[in-house]
């Protein structure tokens, strides 16, 4: 399976971060290239331990099943995927200051490898291996870059 903590998907995944373009045409979804930006930063801050969401109600009682159907494949995250409610961006932002944050938390996050990665539980998921957050930072930056044909 891909993963952040595989080098060579971490280059593919970086270099996509650095081309993905202020003008591309969202495919899908309700955020921009910034806020996207944004909320995948949010998202490695989650897996570096940073920031901690609660629980979310809906992820005890499911979480534990859909766990293995979203992290046991190589199938892409579906388009207009649910999300932690701190994550949501709505604000507007800057493209580029946007990338770099996420460049910094990226290299970080791959940098730490998986002894980096948080022992907090995922506010869906629960507790995580850190190959499962290698997996789930790798399919959620893929989406997200997906949405902006990068």
């Amino acid at each position: 399976m891909h993963s952040l903590f595989d080098p060579a998907v971490a280059q593919e995944v970086r270099s996509r971060i650095v081309a993905v373009r202020a003008d591309s045409p969202r495919l899908w979804g309700k955020m921009n290239l910034a806020q996207a930006l944004a909320h995948c930063s949010g998202a490695l801050e989650i897996a570096v331990g940073d920031a901690s969401p609660p629980r979310m109600m809906i992820g005890r009682l499911l979480g534990w099943l859909i766990k293995p159907l979203a992290l046991g494949n190589d199938k892409p995250m579906a388009k207009n995927s649910p999300t932690v409610p701190s994550l949501v961006i709505a604000n507007e932002r800057d493209v580029d200051a946007e990338r770099q944050r996420l460049l910094a938390l990226f290299d970080r996050f791959v940098g730490a490898g998986p002894a980096g990665c948080t022992k907090n539980p995922h506010a869906f998921f629960g507790r995580l291996t850190p190959v499962e957050w290698g997996t789930l930072s790798y399919k959620h930056l893929d989406h997200h870059l997906r949405q902006f044909s990068a």
